[in-house]
């Protein structure tokens, strides 16, 4: 029952439900491109499983068509990172919530000449918001190695100053360092799908079987899972 009620809770946000239904989605086309290649009757089911996938990737495109006030929001509020002390991550920082903000509308213009709603080229819009989710995995994958490098110097240098360093201090420095890690792995499953999806003829673009791009995709999806209960326990300690 309690996990049970934990699921509920998490599928009342949107976030929540956005981390299941990409994970339930890249779990089919795991299995689906497993299956879609072995006997008849498997491939009859691999082909209904990659299906759903579809399906679902749609409906995750769909919904993130109302995303854009909250991610101007959240861009507007973070500025030029005037709060971060280190201007490598400040500026690495910028220019990822700019290749998101800009991510979006792509995106949604993509969707609507899918739709038939707008008469352009689909695919150019389609390669140029994949093209600003591999920028933004980069920078993102750049800035939690910096974070890390910085976190260790910082440990290595207190160790050596001093013994006495607060066990908490450097619990939470290396609870960081684990968290950006995670990041790391999730941002890396993420790019290598991401340059899958470009335009034929760039590093290895279109050459993933679809069980692969599932693989990689339920990989990052878990990992995202994972920090986000990591996050959810450390706040509800936190509270008590």
């Amino acid at each position: 029952m309690a996990a049970l009620s934990g699921l509920a809770s998490a599928l009342e946000s949107y976030r929540g439900r956005d981390r299941l239904i990409r994970t339930l989605g890249y779990c089919c086309q795991l299995v689906g491109g497993v299956l879609v290649g072995q006997g008849r009757a498997r491939a009859d089911v691999g082909a209904r499983l990659l299906a759903v996938s579809s399906q679902l990737s749609g409906c995750r495109t769909t919904l993130r068509l109302f995303d854009d006030a909250a991610m101007f929001l959240y861009t507007r509020q973070y500025g030029l990172g005037a709060e971060e002390e280190d201007i490598l991550v400040r500026c690495v920082s910028v220019l990822g919530n700019l290749a998101d903000q800009l991510y979006y509308p792509c995106e949604h213009i993509a969707w609507a000449a899918d739709a038939r709603i707008l008469h352009v080229d689909s695919a150019r819009w389609w390669a140029l918001s994949t093209a600003l989710w591999g920028l933004s995995l980069l920078l993102g994958i750049a800035r939690s190695l910096w974070v890390v490098l910085k976190l260790r110097q910082q440990l290595r240098s207190a160790a050596a100053v001093s013994s006495q360093r607060p066990r908490s201090t450097r619990a939470a420095a290396e609870a960081r360092i684990q968290s950006e890690l995670v990041t790391v792995l999730s941002n890396l499953a993420d790019l290598a799908n991401a340059v899958h999806w470009l335009p034929p003829g760039f590093l290895w673009a279109g050459r993933f079987p679809p069980w692969l791009v599932g693989l990689l995709g339920t990989i990052s999806s878990l990992l995202g899972v994972f920090q986000a209960a990591r996050a959810s326990g450390r706040a509800g300690k936190a509270a008590s």
